[in-house]
């Protein structure tokens, strides 16, 4: 299956999530930046509070995109001791890559949230929200960091999925929900047809957006 666009697997996944519909105790975090748009869209649908929850992966010195872990907001680090032993990679290494990350992230919360704190998760159901799962590293780090703010349950919810990355997640969370899990997994932006990136100021009006939604009860569309 294809989603047109991110809108329209957000759209996809309210429909799965709609047992939470209305509810004052749930709390939907977006992964930005592509989360937060699949995320806009439950937050419309079913009437729910949306937050940013950042999260960096931690990429090789020598290939960006091969994650060797992820920070989150909080400063939790999740590391990929697999990549980490068989490519060798310093300790030293490990350490300067996440401290870039770390600066990103903060520039990346106040550009998101300015001076706004973030919604209290203690007690609530935490839904975290992203485009889709590859290998999980930045989820399973969003995750920890998530549940050092004692919410009483947490969600991963996410359109299309790697199968074993959805089971494996299945096991670190208390409840996930991967609508497709495709096979052969090539990559998640292979399973939408627009695809293209999510600027920091679209995210900026997703969040306003969801927010005045929420506020007067309807279905307000990004400016």
């Amino acid at each position: 299956m294809f989603y047109k666009n991110r809108s329209d697997a957000g759209r996809a996944l309210s429909r799965a999530l709609v047992k939470y519909s209305h509810r004052a105790d749930v709390v939907l975090l977006g992964l930005p930046r592509g989360g937060v748009p699949v995320a806009f869209e439950i937050a419309r649908e079913l009437q729910l509070p949306l937050d940013v929850f950042i999260v960096r992966k931690l990429g090789t010195p020598w290939q960006k995109e091969l994650a060797m872990g992820a920070i989150a907001s909080g400063g939790t680090i999740v590391l990929n001791d697999d990549v980490i032993e068989g490519l060798q990679i310093p300790a030293a290494t490990v350490a300067n890559v996440a401290r870039e990350e770390q600066l990103e992230l903060k520039r990346r919360e106040l550009a998101f949230r300015g001076s706004n704190e973030p919604i209290d998760l203690r007690d609530k159901v935490a839904i975290l929200v992203d485009d889709g799962l590859a290998t999980g590293a930045s989820m399973r780090a969003a995750v920890s960091a998530v549940r050092a703010f004692n919410p009483k349950k947490v969600v991963v919810a996410v359109p299309v999925a790697a199968g074993p990355t959805c089971v494996q997640m299945a096991q670190e969370v208390d409840e996930t929900v991967c609508l497709e899990t495709p096979e052969p997994f090539e990559g998640v932006g292979q399973w939408y047809l627009d695809f293209r990136q999510t600027t920091d100021d679209e995210v900026r009006k997703l969040l306003a957006a969801a927010k005045l939604s929420l506020q007067h009860g309807s279905r307000t569309a990004p400016m």
